[in-house]
């Protein structure tokens, strides 16, 4: 079994030795190249759906690893009991349902050590989320899979909100910038590319609305070209 390069770089998060949880785990292919590398000793795998969950239950029997993990049907981290794990893995989900999930379990979502977060969008909301209820971004780091960029989010509870000196920082994250990411630039011109489309398309049009969009596609752009040279 061969990771996809995000999936291994979501695995690469993970503590050793640790306990994980991984929401929507749809086949199952971090726990199990993680308890198959003997780095961590014992995973539940949880998802929505049957089919998924089937998916995760038959690579769990064809590595023999059935007697290391535990297999769960439900929503999040509902499925979670405080203490169970240490770590969470979130990954491939929209940023808003991400939050969700953390806002339905708060006993556990406050109780787990680390979150490892790989949001496909809403990655501006899911940072706000973050940083006004409590939690704090430890690490971030990006992944190039194909023609796309992914973000993974490393978070804790601490019950501190952070404060952000710009609202640009929750589209691209200071630890992003701290670390000086080798796919930074890259990801940022994305995002630049993205606004530009925007002000393509509403060319020669104006209203309330669009006159706002149009202003504040600039004013993103404008930061974005700045947080290149930091």
């Amino acid at each position: 079994m061969k990771l996809t390069d995000r999936l291994l770089k979501i695995a690469s998060l993970v503590t050793k030795g640790k306990k994980i949880a991984d929401i929507g785990t749809d086949h199952g292919y971090i726990p199990v190249h993680l308890l198959n590398e003997g780095y961590i000793d014992f995973a539940i795998l949880a998802d929505v759906n049957k089919g998924p969950l089937e998916n995760a239950r038959k690579e769990v029997r064809h590595n023999n690893l059935s007697d290391k993990v535990d297999l769960r049907l439900g929503s999040g981290i509902e499925v979670l009991k405080k203490g169970e794990v240490d770590e969470v893995i979130i990954a491939g989900m929209g940023g808003i349902l991400i939050s969700e999930l953390l806002e339905a379990n708060i006993e556990v979502a406050q109780s787990t050590e680390k979150f490892i977060l790989q949001p496909m969008q809403a990655h501006k909301e899911l940072r706000k989320y973050l940083l006004n209820n409590g939690y704090e971004i430890l690490d971030e780091v990006l992944v190039r899979e194909d023609f796309r960029i992914y973000e993974i989010i490393v978070a804790k509870y601490t019950g501190k909100n952070t404060n952000v000196e710009d609202e640009i920082f929750y589209e691209v994250g200071n630890k992003l910038i701290e670390n000086k990411d080798e796919l930074l630039n890259e990801f940022i011109d994305k995002r630049i590319h993205a606004y530009t489309s925007i002000l393509n398309k509403l060319e020669g049009k104006s209203g309330k609305g669009i006159d706002e969009k149009i202003e504040e596609s600039r004013i993103n752009i404008s930061k974005l070209e700045k947080l290149k040279t930091l």
